[in-house]
């Protein structure tokens, strides 16, 4: 039976700003946080080939977890389990911004992708962990997914005699729903059952098929009768995993679209290893800054839910994710009103199943004015980090209070290293400015090694932010021109 729930009124209600307890405040309380982001995608990522792709994409998901120490912003004090190595100069920039009094990195010695795994093997690092650990009364385990070897290592831990609490992770009878909405035909399927009660939780036309052969077929005979289609994996990550074609991209002639379709399938071994989604291709107006509404959630451990803030979410046309605009006006009221009745919808659901801890839904806004749920992502996510330290910056009220511009595609153009405190001193005329509370946050320092930027800006309203982006251009053109390469 359908729970019942609050309607959201026209307008986010102004919430009373309160500072929370946090963990780590408590002497006798230890929080330990883990960036196992290759290890939710392991599924994915350890099916694709030519091996020189796998530990490319695998380099690309780590050489994000600088920027998630600022998921823990609010802590006073907390260790952070890091695939890479951060330096100590982006360590400082941290510690500039947020609450955190001390911090400290630990990165295990084997690196498989299994960070958590690689963790508990590493018997110097899990050795002194475990003995600094039996020290506190308790100490709170929370990670970026909740992955089969994050379980392992919670249960290693107690059996060590820790007392370890995981708030933000199912218990382990319940973990299959991390996996199982977590994925696109588990989404499609709570659609499917949900049709009669929530009318408005849909999703694209679409089939659920195995094999590549039949996958081509599908395809193909949709590609022609609606001149698109979309093809998915059941999993996927960063953008790979999804095949988009609009009209005039395949052959018109029924036969060699179905081929086309099935070469391209072969190119990569992760079409075979998972069940393949075909999907209705959405019209959407890609002129429109609020095509791609996103919303997320947390589920705490009794079951409460929370909707933390939605936003507007960047996508290139080949699918992939590239940044995101957070401000109670990114939205119209009808849109918003409907992702966050139906995103509550969707948080019952999933809090009765057992599900703990953050999830975020992505959604279409089609030209047709309908409203599509695209997928969900049961984990932390792409802007769990940026919610947390703008959250901790402004209050409770940001999403009135400031407009949040958040990307990760700036490339250049030419092959300098440039080290963060060289793009620091360039960029000092818009950093962050704790007086004015506005301003630019760098999100990671090891990107610069790979000519890439990532960044946040906090702007008093969208005019102010987007004009602080311009400025950002046109600092960055000591660094030579913008490189363009779709991404």
């Amino acid at each position: 039976m359908k729970k019942i729930r609050k309607k959201r009124p026209k307008k986010i209600p102004k919430k009373i700003h309160r500072k929370k307890q946090r963990l780590a405040n408590n002497k006798n309380e230890l929080l330990i946080y883990i960036y196992n982001v290759v290890e939710d995608e392991w599924s994915f990522l350890s099916s694709i080939q030519p091996i020189d792709k796998r530990y490319e994409m695998i380099s690309d998901c780590n050489i994000s977890s600088e920027c998630y120490l600022f998921a823990n912003s609010a802590e006073s004090e907390f260790i952070y389990i890091s695939p890479i190595e951060i330096n100590s100069q982006f360590k400082n920039y941290f510690l500039s911004l947020s609450s955190t009094k001390k911090v400290e990195i630990h990165v295990p010695q084997m690196r498989t992708g299994l960070i958590c795994k690689d963790l508990y093997t590493d018997k110097e690092l899990f050795g002194n962990l475990v003995k600094r650990a039996k020290r506190y009364k308790k100490v709170t385990l929370i990670s970026y997914a909740t992955s089969p070897e994050f379980l392992e290592l919670k249960e290693r831990m107690i059996q060590l005699g820790v007392n370890v609490i995981t708030p933000e992770a199912p218990e382990i009878e319940n973990a299959w729903t991390v996996n199982f909405f977590g994925s696109k035909s588990g989404i499609r399927q709570l659609a499917q059952q949900s049709r009669a009660v929530e009318p408005d939780f849909i999703m694209p036309e679409g089939v659920i098929c195995v094999g590549l052969l039949d996958a081509a077929k599908i395809a193909a005979n949709r590609y022609i009768n609606e001149k698109g289609v979309v093809l998915k994996t059941n999993k996927g990550s960063g953008g790979q995993g999804v095949l988009i074609f609009r009209d005039g991209e395949l052959p018109k002639d029924y036969k060699a679209c179905e081929r086309r379709i099935y070469e391209m399938l072969l190119e990569d071994g992760y079409w075979e290893r998972f069940p393949i989604i075909i999907e209705r291709l959405i019209m959407v107006n890609r002129q429109s800054l609020s095509a791609f509404p996103n919303i997320e959630f947390k589920i705490h451990k009794s079951g409460k839910i929370d909707m933390l803030y939605y936003c507007i979410m960047m996508v290139t046309k080949e699918g992939k994710y590239f940044g995101l605009d957070i401000h109670e006006d990114v939205l119209n009221d009808r849109i918003a009103a409907r992702i966050v009745d139906t995103g509550y919808y969707i948080a019952e659901q999933y809090a009765e199943a057992g599900y703990r801890g953050h999830f975020d839904i992505d959604l279409i806004a089609a030209k047709n004015n309908h409203l599509y749920v695209c997928e969900s992502n049961t984990r932390n996510t792409g802007g769990t980090d940026i919610y947390k330290l703008v959250q901790h910056l402004y209050g409770d009220d940001f999403m009135s209070d400031v407009y949040v511009l958040n990307r990760n595609d700036y490339r250049f153009g030419n092959s300098e290293n440039i080290s963060l405190k060289k793009m620091l001193d360039v960029l000092k005329p818009i950093l962050y400015d704790k007086k004015k509370k506005e301003g630019l946050i760098i999100g990671s320092s090891e990107t610069l090694e790979y000519n890439k930027l990532m960044y946040t800006i906090l702007g008093k309203n969208k005019k102010r932010a987007y004009r602080m982006q311009d400025e950002l251009y046109n600092l960055l053109q000591v660094f030579g021109p913008r490189r363009v390469d779709g991404s």
